[in-house]
């Protein structure tokens, strides 16, 4: 099996890089502090064909693959790794559920200026209480009308304080079958978008509530049976997180390794120690490894991503990068922990890839089902 990337593969990631350093080289440090959605990136990218890239053209989309939409997050992450985001929210996440199953006047309403990088979505899936166990989510969508009253809360979403609208996993009804979800914008009365709160990684999320908010019921995405849907679109966004989980680890790998030929200690350059020697090549493999995981799981040339390779991949890109970026930040030493250096950025952000997503504790119960070919319930025993 070839690992390398075909000519047209390789002549795309040439252009990004290229549109990369003459945009995005400049700023790159002070873009990774800013914690707002860095809009004005977006609408370069919009303009470069860079958002929908794995859409199709009818939807406004650049018709190519999901691999495609992997080389963008790693050649624009190499440059400025904050902006590895904006790829992210242009091609995965809750912009690839909206495109999969809105309807055509939803599309023609938020698409175009979404694909165009002038407002951005959020997904409002986390709750209080409902994490991990995403199917415990509480958030009620109680038909009234001709209209939609949604009552609850939701905690932890991605750019959540500057969405224009919010992708809600939303309960129409009990059980699994009865979750569904809804296009929330962001002046609907009833809803409120708490104080902003920061991450370690600096990003700022908002708690969202809805009392009684009244949406109109063609602002439904999927309604009570469309939790699989959802969940089986989850998979390519876990290709978007690992994506940049491997590209901001192999950034720090590089600063790290810039920093050991030129750093001295003791009259010899760094790399000439054998323990930090030995530090890199633990570094290269994983990362090396992961990446072969991940262009498999992006590999698909029709229909969605394996559940079963996308977890293998999720879970080595997410502890590679975090690896790699953890020990470029000790190699550098005071100028590795320092925020003049981007190596405690990659490594904060890469700590949080291990939790958003599918944290690794899931991801590994996740593959153990496909070594066993059976489900395992993680929900306690309840009482007959």
């Amino acid at each position: 099996m070839n690992f390398e990337l075909n000519e047209e593969q390789q002549a795309f990631a040439d252009s990004v890089r290229r549109f990369a350093e003459s945009n995005l080289k400049a700023g790159a440090l002070e873009r990774a502090h800013d914690p707002h959605f860095p809009r004005d990136v977006a609408q370069m990218m919009g303009k470069q064909g860079l958002m929908g890239i794995a859409f199709d053209p009818e939807h406004g989309g650049q018709g190519g693959t999901l691999f495609d939409s992997v080389i963008a997050i790693e050649q624009i992450a190499s440059v400025c790794p904050r902006s590895a985001d904006v790829i992210q929210a242009g091609n995965f996440g809750p912009i690839r559920t909206f495109v999969e199953y809105a309807t055509p006047e939803q599309k023609e309403r938020w698409l175009p200026d979404l694909l165009a990088g002038n407002i951005c979505i959020s997904l409002g899936m986390s709750e209080p209480d409902a994490g991990s166990a995403v199917t415990e989510l509480k958030t009620s969508a109680t038909e009234d009308g001709d209209s939609y009253l949604i009552n609850g809360s939701k905690v932890f979403g991605t750019h959540s304080p500057d969405a224009a609208i919010y992708l809600v996993y939303v309960r129409f009804g009990p059980g699994v079958n009865g979750i569904g979800s809804v296009i929330i914008e962001r002046d609907t009365p009833g809803f409120t978008i708490g104080k902003p709160t920061p991450f370690m990684s600096g990003e700022q999320w908002s708690q969202l509530y809805f009392e009684n908010c009244r949406i109109p019921a063609k602002n439904v995405l999927l309604g009570p049976g469309g939790f699989k849907k959802q969940i089986s679109g989850f998979n390519v966004e876990r290709l978007g997180n690992s994506s940049r989980a491997l590209a901001l680890g192999r950034y720090a790998f590089n600063l790290a390794r810039e920093h050991a030929l030129i750093r001295k200690q003791f009259g010899r350059p760094l790399c000439e120690f054998q323990g930090l020697q030995w530090k890199f090549a633990d570094m290269a493999l994983k990362l090396e490894s992961a990446q072969m995981l991940l262009y498999r799981a992006a590999s698909v040339t029709e229909g969605l991503p394996s559940p079963y390779q996308t977890a293998l991949a999720k879970l080595a890109c997410n502890q590679a990068g975090f690896d790699a970026a953890n020990e470029a930040v000790q190699i550098m030493g005071g100028l590795g922990y320092s925020q003049e250096a981007l190596a405690e950025y990659c490594m904060r952000r890469t700590r949080g890839w291990m939790i958003a997503g599918g944290s690794i504790e899931i991801l590994k119960n996740r593959i153990a089902e496909d070594v066993f070919d059976r489900r395992f319930d993680q929900r306690s025993a309840r009482a007959s």
